[in-house]
């Protein structure tokens, strides 16, 4: 198979966040443009501070300028006459690693086909808003020109506790939620029971089988 490619990738919107400028390999995002402190923001440690050969502060300035004036002369030109391309967001959440109840763990919400890219993302915790411990990433732009981003929630997963992962688009303030509910898991002590028992049954029921065939064979 080839090599993903190498995409560095840039966007501007009315809503926040006005400019965007991501330089991504495949679907992993390398590096975010911070357009106030004029630098990149690498995504992964190890990482050098500036990307090599990209275009200097001024000239992704340049380019960022020239993308808000097109934007605005193409919202004039198209407004009423071309659809506005739109996507519906699809959240899941799920545990960085195998759940186990009383044990800290980190729940994450992935969130992908955002356009365009304004979305807001909170957690729930039995209903309850929480915020302490949350990051989400910024967003990533994919190949079929859509965004995704991943909200991080440190939790001690309790039986029978409900945690949520709601999507807010900005646009409409329409809401996606999704739901994570850890299981209880069955006593090994139980399990074992349980299993033996079930042998049991099933050895009466063949030997039951076994002496009904002889049976039928005397006769």
């Amino acid at each position: 198979p080839s090599p993903p490619p190498l995409t560095q990738v840039l966007s501007c919107q009315p809503a926040w966040p006005l400019l965007a400028l991501a330089l991504t390999f495949g679907p992993d995002q390398l590096f975010q443009f911070n357009f106030s402190s004029l630098d990149w923001d690498p995504q992964f440690p190890g990482l050098p501070p500036w990307p090599l050969a990209t275009e200097t502060p001024s000239q992704l300035q340049a380019e960022a300028i020239l993308c808000q004036e097109l934007l605005q002369a193409l919202s004039q030109a198209v407004t009423g006459v071309i659809p506005e391309a739109k996507g519906i967001p699809v959240a899941t959440i799920f545990p960085q690693e195998p759940p186990t109840l009383g044990v800290a763990t980190t729940l994450i919400c992935s969130v992908v086909n955002i356009f365009p890219p304004a979305v807001a993302v909170t957690w729930q915790v039995d209903g309850v808003p929480v915020t302490q411990g949350v990051t989400t990433t910024p967003y990533t732009p994919t190949e079929d020109l859509s965004y995704t981003l991943f909200s991080y929630l440190p939790v001690t997963p309790r039986a029978g506790t409900i945690y949520s992962c709601s999507v807010i688009r900005q646009e409409d303030n329409s809401t996606i939620i999704t739901y994570w509910v850890p299981e209880a898991p069955v006593a090994t002590e139980e399990l074992e029971v349980a299993i033996c028992g079930a042998i049991v049954v099933l050895g009466g029921l063949l030997a039951l089988v076994g002496v009904a065939m002889v049976v039928a064979g005397w006769r």
